[in-house]
């Protein structure tokens, strides 16, 4: 099979594994009467990206080959992901929240690793063949995001979106990669003296970067414009489904096939990432990142607006539109400021500085805060088997709102950064 093919392949299932449950994932526990710890479970993911993935890099540079621990980290996951599934099936109306939130938590850590791991293992094939990384690998990658959508409306479709199937599928998908990776080109271990140590693996040596005052905003900014990050992932299918206690609504398409009207913002994502290198040379850095808060902003608000009949479902149509250039324009458009801004002898370290303070610290107290502000302002109420996650929604979406507004204000008042020609 052609390498571009089997890596193709890799990422597909790789990113299918965690489309079967991010978006819907919050329904389910919504359904079994634990929508008030909803953001423990998403915010464990920014937890464990602190450290998981890079042990998990030190072992495959020292000990186990790339390919080989993605395999053996996803057959943890899987399995782990199958007990969540089995004990949220069995435990009926008596979910424990520590004990699915421990299984989970154990799948999780094994997971997120996963995702550096993939991306080892591409780059370690395409160099082997002389293959160029920067001009071949985007167009691989591109087949995670197809991955995620397909198990997303998959879990759909098949009506998974409020029981533990989506577990299940998840785990299923998860030991197929495990078995897959055994086809995978083989990944050297690193035969070189100096070894990356768990400090540079963390980007801990990057700290140092905020003796430098600009260094330092642009990374504080970083964690607070982080805090938005996975809000909508962990709620908006709750709060879609929120809307089958409204008889008009009940029917609708945006509340029957929530995680369908969702994935039109991996759709999104996936083609803003064409733009930014237009917008960077045009705009610059401060500009772009001004964009991704006000994108941000529109997210959150036309949630607030929005409702699944006509012309409602417009506004939800154009929030999940808005959706790609709020995440790529931040998480990509920051990476290559980090990249341009920083000594070639430091720069991976803070690479994993800038994901720490993103994806790790500012998701995970967004989503842990999020939670209270919902929880203050909505309640649970069983329907027809279901069990709904209604209030006041609104004031909720408005909250966000007005959080990455002021983030945004905040910035443009505050970061000054050096002019500089983005190539």
């Amino acid at each position: 099979m052609n390498l571009k093919v089997r890596l193709s392949l890799m990422n597909f299932l790789q990113f299918a594994v965690w489309g079967a449950y991010l978006t819907s994932m919050g329904r389910y526990l919504g359904n079994i009467g634990i929508a008030s710890e909803i953001g423990w479970f998403y915010s464990m993911q920014g937890v464990v990206s602190i450290f998981m993935p890079a042990l998990m890099g030190i072992v495959a540079d020292r000990w186990i080959p790339a390919q080989r621990l993605l395999g053996y980290c996803h057959l943890l996951a899987g399995v782990f992901m199958f007990a969540t599934a089995y004990y949220g099936a069995t435990a009926g109306d008596h979910v424990a929240f520590s004990t699915i939130f421990s299984l989970y938590t154990v799948s999780v850590a094994f997971y997120m690793p996963t995702l550096a791991l993939t991306n080892s293992v591409a780059y370690s094939a395409l160099s082997q063949v002389g293959m160029d990384t920067v001009k071949d690998f985007p167009p691989i990658r591109v087949f995670g995001t197809i991955g995620f959508i397909v198990t997303m409306w998959f879990v759909d479709l098949m009506g998974f979106q409020s029981n533990q199937y989506q577990f299940v599928t998840s785990g299923a998908i998860s030991i197929i990669l495990f078995l897959y990776t055994f086809s995978l080109p083989h990944c050297n271990i690193s035969d070189k003296t100096e070894q990356k140590s768990l400090v540079d693996a963390l980007g801990l040596r990057a700290f140092a970067l905020f003796r430098q005052k600009r260094m330092a905003i642009f990374f504080i900014f970083s964690m607070l414009l982080g805090v938005s990050l996975q809000i909508t992932n962990s709620f908006a299918n709750p709060f879609l489904f929120s809307f089958k206690a409204i008889p008009e609504y009940a029917n609708s398409f945006g509340v029957q096939h929530a995680n369908i009207l969702i994935s039109l913002s991996q759709v999104s994502e996936t083609c803003c990432i064409l733009l930014i290198p237009f917008f960077m040379k045009r705009y610059g850095i401060k500009n772009v990142m001004l964009i991704a808060m006000c994108a941000w902003v529109l997210r959150f608000g036309l949630f607030g607006f929005g409702n699944p009949g006509m012309p409602g479902v417009l506004l939800f149509v154009l929030s999940m539109v808005v959706y790609g250039v709020a995440f790529d324009f931040f998480n990509i458009s920051g990476s290559l400021f980090v990249d341009q801004s920083t000594d070639s002898g430091i720069r991976s370290s803070a690479q994993g500085l800038f994901m720490l303070m993103t994806n790790g610290v500012g998701a995970t107290i967004g989503t842990i805060a999020a939670q209270a502000v919902i929880n203050h302002y909505t309640f649970a109420m069983p329907l027809d088997g279901d069990v709904l996650t209604v209030g006041d929604w609104q004031s909720c979406w408005f909250v966000f709102a007005g959080y990455a507004l002021l983030v945004g204000v905040s910035f443009a008042l505050i970061f000054r950064p050096k002019k500089q020609k983005v190539n």
